[in-house]
C-alpha cells in the first residue's frame, strides 16, 4: 500500500503522523511511504532521517494525497485538506466529528474510509489510541492552569502548591479517566489540594486507592459540582464520552458564581467542551476571559510537546497503521471488532452512532458499511 504522511496544518501543531521509525517499519514489510517535506522538523526529524528510513519526500502536501491510498495524519483535517480525499482513500486520524457538521459533511461527500483514533477501543472498552494524548493533556492541564493562574495572565496571584505558611490552591478535576488521573498526579506533585468528580464509583475507588488522603473523591452530583467548582481556584475538564459531545456540566450562570482569577481547563474541547463558557483556542491565544474567570480551551494541547507526544502516539497507532496497510480497510477492520469501531465514515455512509445522534443524522452498522463499499 502507499503510505501518504502530509505536514498537519493545525495552527501552532508541530506533531506528524508517523516517526522515522514507524515510516521504517512499514517500508520493511513491503510498503510505499511518501513524506511532505518538513513534516518531521518539529519532533526533531529531518527529512534526511525519512529518507534513511526508506521514505520518499514530496515537496507539496497535494502530491501526497494525490497519490497515497492511506492518509496518516495527527489531527483532523482541514477544510482545503478535506477538499484533497478522494474515493476510496483511507484516512486514519482523530476526526472528533460530534461537534463538527462542517467536516462530517465534507467527509461524507469525500467517498473516503475514514478511521478515527478516539473510538477505536480496546477488549476492556478502553480507548487505547486515545490514552496517550489523553495522559500527555492530562498532565498539561495543570502545567498550563498553574501558568493561568498567575497575576500576569489575568489569574488570581496563586502559586498552584502554596508554600509554608500560606494555603496552597484547591483544584478540581471533573472526571477520572485518563486525562483526570494524569492531571490529579501532577496537581499532587505540585502540593495542590485535589479533589475528583466522577460517577463511576468504580473508578473513584480506583483513584483512591492510588492516591490516598490526598486526594478528595466526590460522587458527582449538581450540587457537590456546584460546592467545588464555586470553592476551586483551578477547574479542570476532564469529561469524555467515546465519540460523542461532551456534556455541558458547568453552566455560565455557574461561572458568574466562580471567584475572580480563578480558572478554567477544558480538556473535552475536542468533543465540543464540557464549560457552557468554553471555545477552542489556539496555542498561539490559549486564553480568554468570562466574568472574570480565565479560559484555557486550545484543542491540541498535546501539540505543543510534539517529540513526547508523537512518539507517545505512534507507539499506540503503529500496530493498526500496519493492518491497515497490510490487509486494507475492509479486512483489517473487520477481522477486529475493537479496531472496527473506529470506522466513523465509509465510502459516503456514517457508521459512528453517536456521531449521528449528535448531528441528527442517519447511521448504519460499520460491518454493513463496509459490505456495502467494499464487497
Amino acid at each position: 500500500m502507499h503510505v501518504g504522511i502530509p505536514k498537519e496544518v493545525k495552527v501552532a501543531e508541530r506533531r506528524v503522523g508517523l516517526t522515522p521509525t514507524g515510516v521504517r517499519e512499514l517500508v520493511s514489510q513491503g510498503h510505499q511511504v511518501t513524506v511532505q517535506t518538513s513534516a518531521g522538523v518539529g519532533i526533531g526529524a529531518p527529512d534526511a532521517d525519512y529518507v534513511a528510513a526508506g521514505a520518499q519526500i514530496a515537496d507539496a502536501a497535494d502530491a501526497v494525497w494525490a497519490e497515497a491510498e492511506m492518509v496518516v495524519k495527527v489531527k483532523e483535517p482541514q477544510a482545503h485538506e478535506r477538499a484533497l480525499l478522494h474515493q476510496g482513500q483511507i484516512l486514519f486520524t482523530y476526526l472528533h466529528l460530534a461537534p463538527d457538521v462542517a467536516q462530517t459533511a465534507d467527509l461524507l461527500e469525500s467517498g473516503a474510509t475514514c478511521i478515527a483514533y478516539e473510538t477505536v477501543t480496546d477488549q476492556n472498552g478502553g480507548l487505547p489510541l486515545l490514552a496517550p494524548m489523553s495522559q500527555v493533556a492530562g498532565r498539561m492541564s495543570i502545567q498550563a492552569g498553574a501558568h493561568c493562574l498567575e497575576a500576569p495572565n489575568s489569574g488570581g496571584g496563586l502559586l498552584l502548591g502554596g508554600v509554608p505558611g500560606v494555603p496552597s490552591a484547591k483544584t478540581v478535576v471533573i472526571g477520572g479517566g485518563v486525562v483526570g488521573e494524569n492531571a490529579i498526579e501532577m496537581a499532587i506533585g505540585l502540593g495542590s489540594q485535589v479533589a475528583v468528580l466522577d460517577r463511576n464509583l468504580d473508578t473513584l475507588g480506583g483513584l483512591s486507592r492510588r492516591f490516598g488522603a490526598e486526594l478528595e473523591t466526590v460522587y458527582s452530583t449538581t450540587q457537590a459540582l456546584e460546592e467545588l467548582v464555586l470553592n476551586a481556584d483551578l477547574v479542570i475538564g476532564a469529561v469524555l464520552v467515546k465519540g460523542a459531545t461532551a456534556p455541558k456540566l458547568v453552566t455560565a450562570e455557574m461561572v458568574t458564581q466562580m471567584k475572580a482569577g480563578s480558572v478554567l481547563v477544558d480538556v473535552a474541547i475536542d468533543q465540543g467542551g464540557c464549560f457552557e463558557t468554553s471555545r477552542p483556542t489556539t496555542h498561539d491565544e490559549p486564553t480568554y476571559v468570562v466574568d472574570d474567570v480565565v479560559h484555557y480551551c486550545v484543542a491540541n494541547m498535546p501539540g505543543a510537546v510534539p517529540r513526547t507526544s508523537t512518539y507517545a502516539l505512534n507507539n499506540a497507532t503503529l500496530p493498526f497503521t500496519l493492518a491497515l496497510a497490510r490487509h486494507g480497510a475492509r479486512d483489517a477492520l473487520l477481522a477486529d471488532p475493537c479496531f472496527l469501531g473506529g470506522l466513523n465514515i465509509c465510502g459516503g455512509l456514517l457508521t459512528e452512532r453517536h456521531v449521528a445522534e449528535a448531528q441528527g443524522l442517519d447511521d448504519v452498522d460499520p460491518a454493513e458499511a463496509l459490505t456495502k463499499v467494499y464487497g
